[in-house]
């Protein structure tokens, strides 16, 4: 597989909606209602989508309203995804070690800084700004997280992780059950998808979700339409969504209920973008780039700082980490602008003085395997995670388990496991019972998340 940067079967996938193959789980949001994924692939559900029931909508004019007034204590999770598998292994490695460089005559990292919680440990200098956060107290790093069997399907593990259980026919995402029970029925901006299109962590089964890019630029796709016509739109599918409340057919009751979502989202982000261009300054530097990831992260901050009722949204990082081949090459760059972005949107959070409301967690579907192809790594099984934020315990969940005694196929052994994570996630910063969310979470130890 050293030919290429991306194995076949995650080059198909499209970015917020994987492609579904042959045996593998349909990812969340996608089966909740087989008429309403029309709304997405028409450009409606790239505004807001919602798997609710449908019946009376809600007053949608005050909902946002009600629910930002009530805002400022409420804590919000940004889930961050590196998409494809990173790379443990580079990302903390640990460079005195016979196996590892034997493993990796190629690949293996020579130095880089210490990794103060355990002196066998360096970190990548790519990713010196996750290092300086830590350094500060404010990373809690997870060096083998994962699940015991870990499947090495993108699309099945990916699923995995997004509705939070090891069941390929769960269809809300495990963020969308925390949102369905402390959200409300009547404020799209609870859950957002950065990417502007679905996140299947997000998916709900009851509240409305939002799907915005950048809040200057929010809106609907009207082919052959700009100008005065575009400017109209959002209004135009407004007014008509209200008017079809009462319809007897789900699909354009569906449908009406997303337009007119969209109406609250617009005249809520109104004030931090017009034309396309941000009213807003963020208060830090973030990296220049063509790539849409800090602008996003920027957009973000803005949003909490202007104080929208956000309490969760998810984000896709940059680049693919898949690597195959190249990945001297490719991973040092999107370790980079990925960790460089999240410092800057630490230090904007910081500098708005929101810093204590809001954690951000990064993951992977998995890990890669301890021995190199030659010039990449291909699919392993427990991968590296970091949970970023002002009252994050700083400390680490797990432990590293070396490359001495690897698993049967070669690859790092978990010693930690996701839904241990999303349970205190669940618990100690939604204040959700995690047994309500995780459904077979039960006898797994929650870790120490908060300070």
């Amino acid at each position: 597989m050293s030919s290429q940067t991306c194995c076949t079967e995650h080059a198909r996938a499209s970015a917020g909606l994987p492609a579904i193959e042959p045996g593998m789980p349909e990812p969340a949001g996608t089966g909740l209602s087989r008429r309403s994924f029309l709304l997405r692939s028409a450009g409606l559900g790239l505004a807001v989508y919602g798997a609710g029931k449908l019946g009376q909508l809600p007053a949608f004019e005050t909902g946002v309203a009600q629910a930002q007034s009530a805002a400022a204590g409420n804590t919000v999770l940004l889930n961050v995804f590196l998409d494809g598998g990173v790379d443990s292994l580079s990302v903390l490695a640990p460079v005195e070690d016979a196996t590892y460089r034997r493993l990796r005559p190629k690949l293996a990292l020579r130095d880089g800084r210490a990794f103060t919680e355990d002196p066998r440990l360096r970190w990548h200098p790519s990713v010196n700004a996750l290092a300086d956060l830590h350094a500060e107290g404010k990373v809690s790093v997870l060096p083998a997280v994962g699940y015991t069997g870990a499947d090495q399907s993108h699309f099945t593990s990916r699923h995995f992780w997004e509705v939070g259980a090891l069941d390929a026919n769960l269809r809300t995402g495990w963020l969308g059950r925390v949102l369905d029970r402390v959200g409300v029925a009547d404020n799209p901006l609870q859950g957002v998808a950065l990417d502007g299109q679905l996140a299947p962590a997000l998916a709900t089964a009851r509240n409305p979700v939002a799907a915005i890019a950048k809040p200057e630029e929010f809106g609907f796709w009207a082919p052959g339409a700009w100008g005065p016509a575009d400017e109209l739109a959002v209004p135009a599918f407004t007014q008509i969504g209200r008017s079809l409340q009462g319809s007897s057919d789900p699909a354009i009751a569906q449908a009406a209920r997303a337009a007119a979502f969209a109406g609250t989202v617009r005249d809520a982000l109104a004030p931090l973008g017009q034309d396309g261009k941000p009213l807003y300054a963020p208060a830090a530097a973030y990296p220049q780039t063509a790539d849409p990831f800090p602008k996003r992260l920027a957009g973000f901050a803005a949003m909490l700082a202007a104080g929208l009722p956000i309490r969760a949204a998810s984000v896709r990082a940059p680049g693919t980490w898949d690597t195959h081949a190249n990945q001297e090459e490719t991973m040092p760059k999107n370790l980079q602008l990925t960790f460089d972005s999240l410092l800057a949107f630490q230090r904007d959070i910081e500098a708005r003085g929101l810093a204590d409301r809001v954690l951000v967690l990064v993951w992977s579907e998995f890990g890669r395997r301890a021995a190199e192809n030659g010039s990449g790594t291909d699919h392993g099984a427990a991968g590296v995670g970091f949970l970023i934020g002002t009252r994050a315990a700083g400390r680490m969940i797990g432990e590293f388990p070396g490359v001495d005694k690897l698993d049967a196929a070669g690859n790092l052994r978990a010693t930690s496991d996701f839904r241990g994570l999303y349970g205190a996630l669940c618990g100690d910063w939604f204040g959700v019972d995690p047994a309500a969310i995780l459904p077979d979470a039960r006898g797994i130890g929650k870790p120490v998340i908060l300070k």
